[in-house]
């Protein structure tokens, strides 16, 4: 990790970045007592477990268990090494990192991203110079006021055009003595194959006669590109391949630009195109972004969890829109969240009609979107219609969609609507939603052994197999609890190591950690957040962060009661065994008494 950063530029980095400030970029966090709760971006939840602690500046999320510092976000949330992260870090505070410790082969890594960020806005710079400045430009600038772009939308979305050609862009690179395998890997050319007509070897731009959509993340800087032809010719839209920096199903055109009125509204709507982005932002709508040539994802989902609470899907009325549509009821309903869906007009995508009939007439369909069940049942209605193999795959489409809704008012109801809607008794609906709750339970039998309740706070982690590993519901609850206390209430630490308190420790990860404490805290005021930094076991760091971003009120008094209990704990527990061993003896069970010599030998063990 030194090598790579200095350690005082760690610190420096840790000392000046504020995890909350960086968390609440990607995660809608609230404020309650000392620390900030929000939804998890790592895992499903609909009650918010992940919680950021401003004074110890750490994170934890009590659902799925993943903690740590700045660093640790930042290298879970982005994909990152350490290294990287800290980079990333240090230039969003404008802090700088010399390189000069780095190996050739460490500066290859680290400067790997940043060169190709460097290649995408030198890309961009390209594309809108060759849209607004050249001749070759000119059809472009055409077509984008034939589809109602006005100059505000294309200059402030950074718009460009790739020209006709082969290799305009590779000369463009090629002329700042930038490696084409480098530019190769930002996806704006192509290696070409050896059977290629024109040449055998080299390579050649991979958008040509194009509008392009540069796609930003919500740092604005650009990941990658997206181009539409000037035409009907296919493919009509082609993306940037998969990219150290772009990743599809992680990433949405337009949140850089949509993300504050998002939180201020509290509501994100969601459309499949890039033109379709831009016609809402042109009629006022700024609180919207679009998918990327990809059916919504998880991850799509949970990215915009930290900016509203309210989806509203704007697809085409199209069926495939409508498929489109459906396919992402599922994520929604899974990840809990709100989310409406606004059915247009036949003929219409939201581009089309936004220029027809106006913002106006767009949010009055807004106020009027279906929720989920709602827009569910319309859909098969005019899918299978009302004869009688039209009413039982009615049934068939809606039953999977009614056992999945968690409130039993809300499912209650829309099981009476259901019954009401296809003419048949509200029982017959009951039993099917019964019979898949009960697949459900099957399925999920599985799924429940392997997670386990976890005593800190009692919720739910995952179980941690092999390596020898003690898990978290085995553990002492007392040495659980005198960790917390030491990280908690630092002024007891004297006390812990005074008293040898750790070497009465039964758990090795805990004795550890235990360990680590008094090694990096006593005598010092660094924080939680330089002990995660300092300690190299990935689980231990997790533990460090549920145990110290509790609430737990700790005082001199407290702390000592504590330690007296604990030690009497053990004390009695030692002698109990020797009671034990003497009774084995006295009862001449030879099997007991090796058994009870092992457990003391261990112990003993432990002890030295």
């Amino acid at each position: 990790m030194a090598i790579f950063v200095p350690e005082e530029k760690i610190f420096e980095i840790k000392n000046t970045a504020d995890i909350v400030e960086v968390v609440s970029e990607t995660v809608l966090l609230k404020k309650t007592g000392k620390n900030y709760l929000g939804l998890c971006p790592f895992h499903s939840e609909k009650t918010p477990s992940f919680t950021v602690n401003s004074e110890k500046q750490i994170f934890y999320c009590f659902g799925c268990g993943a903690g740590g510092n700045v660093f640790s976000f930042v290298m879970k949330q982005e994909n990152l090494s350490f290294p990287e992260a800290a980079h990333m870090l240090a230039r969003r505070y404008g802090i700088e990192v010399p390189t000069q410790t780095m190996s050739p082969q460490q500066k290859k890594s680290i400067g790997e991203r940043d060169s190709l960020f460097e290649i995408n806005k030198q890309a961009v710079a390209f594309f809108c110079n060759v849209l607004s400045n050249s001749t070759a430009g000119e059809k472009a600038r055409v077509y984008l006021k034939k589809r109602g772009m006005a100059e505000d939308i294309v200059n402030g979305f950074n718009l460009g055009y790739a020209p006709v050609g082969w290799d305009n862009l590779v000369n463009f690179f090629s002329k700042k003595r930038i490696p084409e395998v480098l530019v190769e890997k930002s996806g704006l050319i192509v290696a070409r194959n050896k059977n290629h007509t024109q040449r055998k070897n080299g390579f050649y731009d991979r958008f040509r006669d194009r509008i392009i959509f540069p796609v930003f993340d919500v740092s604005m800087r650009v990941i990658g590109f997206g181009g539409r032809v000037l035409d009907d010719s296919l493919p009509k839209y082609l993306n940037s391949p998969e990219t150290p920096l772009y990743n599809k199903s992680r990433s949405v055109y337009g949140l850089h630009k949509a993300k504050q009125k998002c939180r201020e509204t509290n509501t994100v709507y969601i459309v499949e195109g890039y033109f379709d982005l831009l016609s809402l932002f042109q009629h006022g709508i700024s609180n919207a972004v679009a998918t990327l040539g990809t059916s919504l994802t998880v991850e799509h989902v949970r990215l915009l969890k930290g900016y509203a609470g309210r989806f509203v899907l704007v697809y085409d009325s199209d069926e495939a829109g409508i498929k489109a549509a459906q396919r992402s009821i599922d994520i929604f309903m899974k990840e809990g969240v709100d989310v409406r869906i606004i059915v247009l007009p036949e003929g219409y995508d939201p581009d089309s009609y936004l220029l027809e009939f106006g913002s106006g007439s767009f949010e009055k369909a807004a106020g009027n979107a279906l929720g989920v069940m709602p827009f569910l049942m319309k859909s098969a209605v005019k899918k299978h219609g009302f004869s009688i193999e039209g009413k039982i795959n009615i049934m068939s489409d809606l039953k999977a969609p009614l056992a999945a809704i968690s409130d039993s008012v809300a499912r209650s109801l829309y099981i009476k609507k259901a019954a009401e809607l296809i003419d048949i008794d509200e029982t017959a609906v009951l039993e099917k939603i019964r019979n898949v709750s009960a697949e459900k339970k099957v399925a999920g039998k599985k799924r429940v052994s392997n997670f386990n309740v976890s005593p800190i706070h009692g919720k739910t982690m995952p179980l941690n197999r092999g390596n020898g590993k003690v898990h978290p519901a085995n553990w002492s609850r007392l040495e659980k609890q005198i960790i917390a206390m030491m990280l908690q209430f630092p002024k007891i630490l004297y006390e812990i190591s005074n008293r040898n308190i750790l070497e009465y420790f039964e758990n090795d990860t805990l004795k550890s950690i235990g360990g680590s404490i008094l090694k990096y805290k006593s005598g010092t005021g660094r924080q939680v957040s330089d002990l995660v930094s300092f300690v190299q076991d990935k689980e231990q760091r997790r533990i460090i962060a549920s145990l110290a971003i509790g609430e737990d009120c700790w005082d001199n008094d407290g702390c000592m009661k504590l330690i007296e209990q604990f030690v009497y704990s053990r004390n009695r527990n030692k002698n109990s065994l020797l009671q034990k061993i003497k009774a084995a003896e006295e009862s001449h069970d030879n099997e007991l008494l090796l058994k009870l010599l092992t457990e003391k030998q261990i112990q003993a063990g432990k002890k030295r």
